[in-house]
């Protein structure tokens, strides 16, 4: 596979960020397409995103194959909650690598769940989606939405091998769909896409991002 940045280079922590000031929309509001209860949240921040992000799923979705829809699975997440995901995940990578030093630690839970204080969940400007059919059953990419590097043995990165012909074509069909207009993919998930936010800007050459963390009120 190339050489992937992972979210913990300090070259994205560097990209500066000018927030354009676009509303986080709650996208069941749109009904563009089908929207998953995975991971629900009481307040249904889950189900929000940034306006541009939203406007740009909602075009990718029709650029897809007749019988292939996008389905929702989420959206933004509090800085609060992204801190507790990170700080979790990186407390069982030092249970099975003890000697691991900080800095080895950061860099490989980052693969999974970003540093919170540069992820683009919590800016609203990025979406974790996968493929259903016309009956809204999931299509077979290669490994569950949200799955780890350790439990897929690394089968989640984008450009794995090892997955079946069918599911490659499938992650093919999304990447297009979405690169199409505009968004990037986190490669060691085939699941994450985002716009706007400091990976973008690396991965784009943007100056600056346009969207940053934020927080979100809503009410269940």
């Amino acid at each position: 596979m190339p050489s992937i940045v992972l979210m913990s280079d300090p070259k994205i922590a560097a990209i500066p960020v000018v927030d354009c000031g676009e509303p986080l929309l709650d996208v069941r509001t749109r009904e563009p397409f089908p929207v998953d209860a995975r991971k629900r949240d009481d307040t249904g921040a889950f189900a929000h995103l940034r306006e541009g992000v939203l406007n740009r799923l909602v075009a990718a979705g029709g650029l897809l194959p007749d019988g292939m829809r996008l389905l929702f699975v989420e959206g933004y997440r509090p800085p609060s909650s992204q801190r507790l995901y990170f700080e979790r995940y990186a407390a069982g990578l030092r249970a099975r690598h003890p000697g691991w030093d900080d800095g080895r630690l950061r860099d490989e839970a980052s693969r999974y769940v970003s540093p919170p204080e540069i992820a683009p969940h919590s800016a609203g400007a990025a979406v974790d989606l996968t493929l259903v059919d016309a009956a809204g059953r999931e299509l077979d990419m290669g490994t569950p939405v949200n799955a780890s590097p350790e439990d897929s043995e690394g089968a989640c990165y984008t450009a794995a091998d090892g997955i079946s012909g069918a599911a490659r074509e499938h992650r093919r069909f999304l990447a297009a769909a979405l690169n199409a207009v505009g968004l990037v993919n986190y490669p060691t998930e085939w699941w994450h896409w985002s716009y706007g936010d400091r990976y973008w800007a690396l991965a784009t050459g943007a100056a600056h991002a346009i969207y940053g963390p934020r927080e979100l009120s809503v009410t269940g």
